[in-house]
């Protein structure tokens, strides 16, 4: 298939983990993980390609010492009920223990109408059944009901971090039962690590649809998709269909290598929009987690026929406006 090719990527440089949510005031508001990862900032503009080029603000910053001190990973930030949050993972320390870093997971809370003003206040740890590494939390409301969707540890389970469902009794509180919905199986998904992380949910065509990342964080990082019907039960683990393949990889022809760790938004013009990292190299000196070149990407994706999205190749860095490209 052909698409205009709408952004001029890199759109942020040296920003992972990428999260942008339009909000209806018609702002593109836009956070991640930051290289020194030492505080969570927040940018906003009209277009997400000026999104590189908008003041950043330090929402927080981390503590010198305690349980929120280290790794602050992966911010993202949602309007709910009338008020800001920052879902955001951190750690007491960066060594890890058995090849797992210590994060738990935390929320802000921002009462401003711009999240750039105002005062963010820390309505603390989200504490699920086990007291393990967690983090990449997520929210979405369905049907009247929110949930959280997040990766975590289970300490009865080898690999690094399954994905989980709960329902929320407030926009930093779960309730009721939590229930595993993806582990690492497939051979895509255990390269370096047994990974599924960073959820982001898309909902349409009668269904909702969880992309993730897996594998290590080098140029094997990938994106696989799960979904359900929106009439299932969303905390029975049988409603939850896998992609036995990645649904978005590296591209050597593309120079694009780990894309992953995305969000979902909508162009100006209303075209569904996939906004990840990347890098624009294979080959990484020391941990990968380290490499500072992760780089924010947004590309338009189109819809196949049995309703399932499709997010073609990731494309070339310093692609110019209306180009076109083969999917």
């Amino acid at each position: 298939m052909e698409r205009n090719r709408k952004y001029n990527n890199p759109i942020v440089w040296q920003r992972a983990d990428p999260w942008v949510y339009k909000h209806s005031d018609n702002y593109y508001y836009f956070t991640a993980s930051v290289p020194e990862y030492d505080r969570i900032e927040i940018r906003r503009s009209k277009t997400l390609q000026g999104l590189g080029d908008a003041e950043p603000v330090v929402a927080w910053r981390k503590y010198e010492t305690g349980p929120l001190s280290a790794n602050i990973w992966a911010p993202e930030i949602h309007y709910i009920e009338g008020k800001w949050y920052i879902y955001f993972a951190a750690a007491r320390t960066t060594e890890t223990k058995e090849g797992l870093f210590d994060h738990r997971m935390y929320v802000l809370e921002n009462a401003s109408e711009n999240p750039l003003e105002g005062q963010w206040v820390e309505k603390g740890q989200v504490r699920t059944q086990w007291e393990s590494f967690a983090l990449d939390a997520t929210t979405f409301e369905h049907r009247g009901v929110r949930y959280y969707v997040w990766a975590q540890k289970d300490p009865e389970i080898e690999g690094n971090s399954n994905l989980y469902i709960s329902e929320m009794s407030n926009p930093w509180t779960l309730k009721g039962k939590q229930v595993m919905i993806s582990t690492p199986e497939y051979p895509w998904e255990v390269i370096g690590f047994k990974v599924n992380e960073g959820a982001a949910v898309l909902k349409r065509n009668g269904r909702i649809y969880i992309g993730y990342s897996a594998s290590a964080t080098d140029h094997n990082y990938c994106m696989g998709l799960l979904y359900a019907d929106e009439s299932a039960d969303l905390l029975d683990p049988a409603s939850w269909m896998k992609s036995p393949e990645p649904v978005f990889q590296t591209s050597e022809a593309t120079g694009q290598y780990g894309p992953g760790h995305n969000s979902f938004t909508v162009s100006e013009d209303g075209e569904d929009v996939i906004v990840y990292h990347a890098r624009n190299y294979k080959e990484i000196t020391g941990d990968p987690l380290y490499d500072p070149n992760r780089h924010t990407r947004a590309q338009v994706f189109t819809w196949n026929e049995d309703g399932t999205p499709n997010f073609g190749v990731p494309e070339p860095d310093g692609a110019e406006s209306e180009d076109q490209v083969k999917a």
